[in-house]
């Protein structure tokens, strides 16, 4: 699933980095510099910060994640990679829009590779994706092969062999993203805050859940480095209600990818959903070794 919730959850910058016009930010932190731009495109504005020094790498947040959520990992990876984050529509400070769907997302994640596209990079930038961020990730290289250097899929992007969200299960979980929504109040108005309904997150999650019965077609395109850092137990480690469901559902999709993929280099964390933010250590040392920093070569 595609929440944080227990139920599931530059050095070297080139100065014409917002050269589109936008206005910039510039903050510094020791010897790193963090440049902070806007993107308009689709009738939004997409905030994207880059900073770091080293082989470059996009991160792409997922649903009800922000790229303020994810500080402690993109820090981590700062220290080898110039990191290039972004805020999604309807999250942390890009602004709201008249439509949530896979699509409109992708589009947001299209919209800033075209603009890291214009970067005088050294090499095609790695690109990260969490949860959501994972399976537009995919989408993306499968359509953009050429202009990425890998890919590192967090606990999403899953083809799991069953939906999450049945017909049976649409109150529940509606009312867990009521909940959701509710506690998102204290943090309104800042780089945290999630402006969907919980309507549009429960229609999103339904989404995903189709576009993951047809992932596996998606990952036949790509020939590029690919490896999964995925979640033990994803929906947590209870033994009660749909929980360890949800967990054989989860693993069972890694299974069947590998099975077809076996290429893909996968690695479990005793983490649920929200490895990102409890593990983040973990995981940015396992994006340096599979995917190397710079001037580095893989293990």
């Amino acid at each position: 699933m595609t929440t944080k919730t227990s139920a599931m959850e530059v050095a070297g910058l080139r100065e014409s980095f917002g050269d589109h016009g936008d206005d910039e930010e510039q903050a510094e932190r020791g010897d790193r510099t963090i440049r902070h731009a806007t993107i308009h495109h689709d009738g939004v504005t997409i905030p994207v910060s880059r900073g770091g020094r080293g082989r470059p790498l996009v991160l792409c947040p997922g649903l009800n994640s922000t790229q303020a959520d994810l500080h402690e990992l993109t820090e981590l990876l700062r220290h080898d990679h110039d990191v290039v984050t972004f805020d999604l529509r309807g999250h942390g400070l890009a602004s709201a829009a008249d439509r949530y769907s896979f699509e409109a997302f992708l589009g947001d994640l299209v919209a800033v590779m075209a603009e890291v596209e214009r970067f005088d990079l050294p090499s095609a930038p790695v690109l990260v994706g969490y949860s959501l961020g994972a399976d537009l990730a995919v989408h993306y290289a499968a359509e953009h092969p050429d202009t990425i250097a890998g890919l590192v899929l967090i606990d999403g992007a899953n083809p799991v062999p069953e939906p999450f969200i049945t017909d049976a299960d649409l109150a529940a979980f509606l009312a867990i993203w009521e909940d959701l929504v509710t506690q998102q109040e204290p943090v309104r108005g800042t780089a945290r805050q999630v402006l969907l309904t919980a309507q549009e997150i429960l229609d999103v999650n339904v989404e995903v859940d189709v576009v993951r019965s047809g992932i596996l077609a998606r990952y036949g395109k790509i020939d590029r480095r690919i490896s999964m850092i995925m979640s033990s137990s994803m929906a947590g480690d209870s033994g009660e209600g749909h929980v360890p469901r949800f967990n054989q559902n989860w693993r069972a999709g890694v299974e069947r990818l590998v099975r077809e993929q076996p290429h893909i280099a996968t690695f479990w964390l005793n983490a649920d959903h929200r490895l990102v933010f409890t593990h983040a250590s973990e995981v940015a040392q396992i994006i340096r070794r599979t995917q190397g920093a710079a001037g580095q070569a893989p293990a």
